[in-house]
């Protein structure tokens, strides 16, 4: 009689874990998935555009200027000079 219990239990066991989620469920978790995913990108693009707004100078017009005045002029010497 045991036996006979013991494969009944067994039995019900892998066929309730058979079942497995309904689509409802799984429709569920998609959406829950995607809708991670989406979040995820969006937390790395918004880490991206901290990153390269913390690498930028804070005035870009003073590094331009400056940028400018850095470069020496170069002056073309004469022709006849150069003889």
């Amino acid at each position: 009689m045991k036996k006979v219990l013991s494969i009944v239990a067994a039995s019900a066991m892998l066929a309730i874990v058979a079942c497995g989620p309904s689509a409802e469920e799984k429709k569920k978790a998609d959406e829950k998935r995607i809708q991670d995913s989406i979040e995820a990108a969006q937390r790395n693009a918004d880490s991206l555009a901290a990153l390269e707004a913390s690498m930028l100078p804070a005035d870009t017009t003073v590094v331009a200027a400056e940028g400018a005045e850095a470069a020496p002029a170069t002056e073309v010497a004469p022709a006849e000079a150069a003889h």
